[in-house]
């Protein structure tokens, strides 16, 4: 997943030179861009093989695409960087690996101020949900509940888009670690 966001990234920029460069260039860039293109595209089908040979892999994988807001540039992401679910004690480890724990600076009484999520954990882990959390947002029924009701309460876009991070994360642990796909009604379903 890292060689394939480094390849994305890569192809990125030569397309941004693309744009404004001279002439007697353009025929250079083009042609990195058309190997870049390959490239991005056998590592993509590594990726696929790698899950579709491993029946663990390939079962998580079809787990998460259970759940409302993932999709096949995710799914991937979400197997390589949880892992096995087993490893994290519990969900609240997990989002912490996340980097989606609020960051709280206290200094006795005089400063009680949140600022945003703790810098520390994954940086990148926390990036891959950004899209999907929007996603989810409007098309799972769980999250887009979320979505709404934190809306309501006139909290920031980006702290909703966080906490919605935050919430879709917590479903796919519980997914995973369960073993059985996604079910909006579950939750009702147990408070009967």
């Amino acid at each position: 997943m890292a060689r394939l966001d480094t390849l994305l990234e890569l192809r990125q920029a030569e397309s941004n030179r693309l744009e404004v460069a001279h002439n007697a260039v353009k025929s250079s860039l083009t042609a990195v861009i058309a190997s870049l293109d390959e490239s991005i595209k056998d590592v993509r089908m590594q990726i696929r093989k790698t899950i579709d040979d491993d029946p663990d892999l390939r079962q998580r994988g079809e787990l998460l695409a259970s759940i409302p807001g993932l999709g096949d540039r995710t799914i991937p992401q979400l197997l390589a960087y949880i892992g096995r679910p087993e490893r994290f004690g519990c969900v609240k480890a997990l989002i912490a690996y996340a980097s989606l724990t609020p960051m709280i600076r206290q200094s006795g009484t005089s400063l009680d101020k949140r600022r945003g999520t703790h810098p520390q954990g994954h940086r990148e882990f926390r990036n891959a949900l950004y899209f999907p959390a929007m996603v989810a947002g409007r098309y799972n029924p769980l999250v887009a509940e979320f979505w709404q009701r934190l809306k309501a309460q006139n909290k920031p876009g980006k702290v909703i888009v966080v906490a919605c991070m935050h919430k879709l994360l917590a479903i796919a642990y519980g997914v995973l670690k369960s073993g059985k796909p996604f079910d909006a009604n579950h939750h009702k379903a147990v408070i009967a």
